[in-house]
């Protein structure tokens, strides 16, 4: 089968997505099918994927059609992407779609249906309550022009979890919902690195900064924690999303700018030594799709504190860690809960990496894409 990916940034710093796209399209090259991603990139990007790639089983087998960054012109226009997704869909028999709002992925729908090839879209929560709420005005345009036109043109929309397909629903879309998650390479997490065991035990965080994350909110729970536990630090991971200085703001504000150690984007080695170091792991934010950073995180047997925002309730039933509501004082409550039992975290980290292993790893997943593809049931959506 010639599957086509299509997303409109593979950078790494744009978060789970492109994440997502490198790993879903190498699980799906290993299982023998040929398996093209096209996207927009600058060099150092490229060099960047490739970089991470190394360690993704079956990267090696994708092949890649990466334009260099878009203009403004380009970027509404999507020419030289329309261009070569002629060439590329050419003898395609699936196209998935990642995202929704960029016009390259409208241009990738409207080949695929003149050409009767099937496609999905995954919106990765880019079309909930809250997502919809920012710049709805630009969003409500959008769908009028040709976002819903390539919506309601999908075989199925690819939603990553029960709560994503509930809060679609207002938007009338005609596509059915097929539900299939994210997950992990259990390779890449066998061997774990030996935890470096420092004077100071530390809450990680690890995402993109940006206000969707929560980021005020984690300052405010951890101003909580601060002060209950001063042997206890905060390590915040990631890009800058627009949040970083804000954050940074709030935490000299609290005077704990010697609790909190910021190490920028972490990736590969260094990100899986992160991890295994933490005590817990801890995201309070706002709207997720189904984050790879919990995944990652309970991949590593870390328990994990996150927001009912983050709609991954099998956390909870898995005991896995502890799901608190969109609030300081809760996500604070949830990461001192863990901090007063550590034999309880301890239980919750292995659960975690249970559920991770047993239910969501790669081959499973692109076993369920492929399903999908041919019109099979991978998981149904509750109507």
């Amino acid at each position: 089968m010639k599957i086509v990916h299509v997303i409109s940034s593979i950078d790494p710093s744009m978060g789970g997505p492109q994440a997502v796209v490198m790993r879903l399209a190498a699980a799906q090259a290993a299982l023998g099918h040929s398996v093209h991603i096209v996207s927009y990139g600058s060099v150092s990007v490229e060099r960047q994927v490739a970089e991470i790639g190394a360690a993704i089983p079956g990267f090696e087998d994708l092949l890649w059609h990466i334009l260099p960054p878009p203009s403004v012109l380009e970027t509404v226009l999507a020419t030289q992407g329309y261009r070569l997704l002629k060439k590329v869909l050419a003898l395609a028999d699936f196209v998935h779609l990642h995202g929704v709002w960029e016009p390259v992925l409208a241009r990738a729908a409207r080949v695929a249906r003149a050409r009767s090839i099937l496609y999905c879209v995954c919106p990765a929560g880019m079309l909930d309550h809250w997502s919809m709420q920012q710049k709805s005005l630009k969003k409500r345009v959008a769908l009028a022009v040709g976002q819903r036109a390539m919506l309601n043109g999908a075989q199925f929309i690819h939603a990553l979890n029960q709560d994503e397909v509930n809060l679609m629903r207002p938007l009338n879309l005609s596509a059915p919902c097929t539900i299939i998650p994210n997950g992990v390479f259990a390779d890449e997490f066998e061997h774990l690195p030996e935890p470096v065991v420092g004077d100071t035990p530390y809450i990680l965080f690890l995402s993109r900064l940006h206000y969707k994350k929560g980021l005020d909110i984690l300052a405010d729970a951890f101003r909580i924690v601060a002060e209950a536990w001063p042997n206890v630090d905060l390590v915040v991971a990631g890009p800058d999303g627009g949040a970083e200085d804000a954050f940074r703001n709030s935490i000299a504000t609290y005077g704990l700018q010697n609790r909190v150690r910021m190490t920028g984007p972490l990736y590969g080695d260094t990100k899986m030594q992160a991890l295994s170091s933490a005590f817990c792991f801890c995201l309070p934010s706002r709207q997720e799709g189904f984050s790879i950073a919990i995944t990652e995180a309970l991949a590593c047997g870390k328990p994990v504190v996150i927001t009912d925002a983050c709609h991954f309730p099998e956390v909870q039933q898995a005991n896995a860690g502890v799901v608190v509501p969109l609030a300081a004082d809760a996500v604070a409550s949830g990461l001192l809960r863990l901090l007063e039992r550590p034999q309880l975290a301890h239980s919750m980290g292995r659960n975690g990496r249970n559920l991770v292993l047993s239910t969501y790893t790669w081959p499973k997943i692109a076993a369920m894409t492929l399903a999908a593809y041919e019109g099979q049931d991978a998981l149904k959506a509750s109507a």
